[in-house]
């Protein structure tokens, strides 16, 4: 099971949402608690906490999810690792400021906010983003002390970063349901790879099982789907405070679900196909879904092993038929519509253009290929990659162009770039 990103899909039905309720409050001070049975909901009723047991299980936790929709679908949750047996949880605000959550009739802290900032006037609410936040109810300057958004389980909801707050090291990533009836944390982790070129991927345990590849300034390179379009705004931000990917709906009162169905209209989900699987043709091998056998060389490759290849075992990738000599005359095949190989090895310039990353490429003994770093108008920036090329595929729609270095004399066959 992979991790959902998007749980914000089209309906075209109005929800009537109610806003109040006789065991719901809407918000929790110093003087207050909530325990089993009662809920904090959101303004305007889109969003509820409250305690909830996932499947058969006989545990409580404490979490978050889409108020109105009677298949409850939960979006956060604090306790993930630590579950409370059976119906005994307590949630407030202690002498620290903390919001905790304890066992009823106990001191024993299940879950803790763990803030170093102490509020004079501490008040605890549940916003019509979805987000829990922990603020001074008497100071405007001192904006939010603790918020769910900063720690997102396995939903990324409109409005919350993925990715890195630089100045503290803080990373925000996305993990799995263990099981439908455990939410602790389980095999499938999302995050934003910090390097060079940052992109998202999907770990499975220590291994990479899915790649987005890195952002071209109009959406992910290997996910062509996930770009602006009449329902979303997709953001990347790099820069010296913080690396993150968001999203955000561009019509928040729309209610994004099929009544009709009782389900969720799924946008895009990725892995989508075979050619998904991370580095399925292994080193300098291009997927191509269309093709028979899906993994193809690229040009002027060959496979490593003929004999591991003929039986579909692309783990060895392709080698070059004339290997580099870092000589005058290299030049470069131009191949289209791919996502780009993992940045995990490579150089960024946001300055340079095509031609001066050409140039840099050639000037580099190491440096194998080349592309805009950003593919809108014209493109600009550079990106370098350095030694083998690896998780390529051919991009069903859209796709970005990459120069991939070729041996003097096999340029001469060629149109050169």
């Amino acid at each position: 099971m992979g991790v959902i990103l998007l749980l914000t899909f089209i309906s075209t039905n109005v929800l009537i949402l109610h806003l109040k309720f006789s065991n719901a409050l809407e918000s929790i001070s110093p003087s207050e608690s909530m325990g089993d049975g009662k809920t904090l909901v959101s303004k305007e009723g889109t969003f509820e906490l409250g305690f909830f047991s996932p499947g058969i299980s006989n545990n409580s936790y404490l979490g978050i999810w889409y108020k109105n929709i009677p298949l409850r679908t939960i979006v956060w949750v604090a306790n993930r690792r630590n579950p409370i047996n059976g119906t005994s949880g307590l949630l407030k605000i202690d002498d620290t400021g903390n919001l905790v959550l304890l066992i009823k009739n106990s001191n024993v802290v299940v879950w803790s906010s763990n803030s170093t900032i102490k509020a004079q006037s501490p008040i605890v609410q549940l916003l019509d983003s979805g987000n829990l936040v922990l603020r001074d109810k008497q100071d405007a300057n001192t904006g939010i002390i603790w918020q769910s958004f900063d720690y997102p389980c396995d939903t990324l909801l409109p409005g919350m970063k993925l990715g890195w707050d630089l100045k503290t090291g803080f990373d925000r990533r996305l993990s799995s349901w263990k099981s439908p009836d455990n939410p602790s944390p389980g095999d499938f982790t999302w995050t934003l790879e910090l390097q060079s070129n940052p992109e998202g991927v999907n770990w499975k345990g220590s291994n990479k099982y899915y790649r987005s590849g890195p952002w071209n300034g109009i959406g992910f390179s290997g996910a062509p789907e996930i770009k602006a379009n009449p329902l979303f705004y997709f953001n990347f931000v790099s820069n010296d405070q913080e690396v993150y990917y968001s999203y955000d709906l561009k019509d928040p009162s729309v209610i994004t679900r099929s009544e009709d169905t009782k389900s969720w209209i799924l946008y895009a989900s990725v892995p989508r196909d075979y050619c998904d699987n991370y580095g399925l043709c292994g080193v300098n091998g291009n997927c191509i879904i269309s093709a028979m056998p899906v993994c193809q060389c690229l040009e002027k490759f060959k496979p490593k092993s003929v004999e591991a290849w003929n039986t579909m075992d692309w783990s060895q990738g392709c080698v070059r038929n004339k290997e580099l000599e870092c000589q005058k005359g290299d030049g470069f095949i131009k191949l289209d519509g791919l996502k780009v190989p993992d940045a995990t090895h490579s150089w960024v310039n946001k300055t340079m253009n095509l031609k001066e990353c050409r140039a840099k490429c050639l000037q580099n003994c190491s440096c194998t290929a080349y592309t805009n770093l950003d593919i809108r108008g014209r493109g600009s920036g550079c990106a370098i990659w350095f030694g083998d090329l690896i998780d390529i595929r051919q991009v069903p729609i859209g796709g970005q162009t990459l120069y991939v270095r070729l041996h003097a004399s096999e340029i001469a066959s060629l149109l050169q770039f």
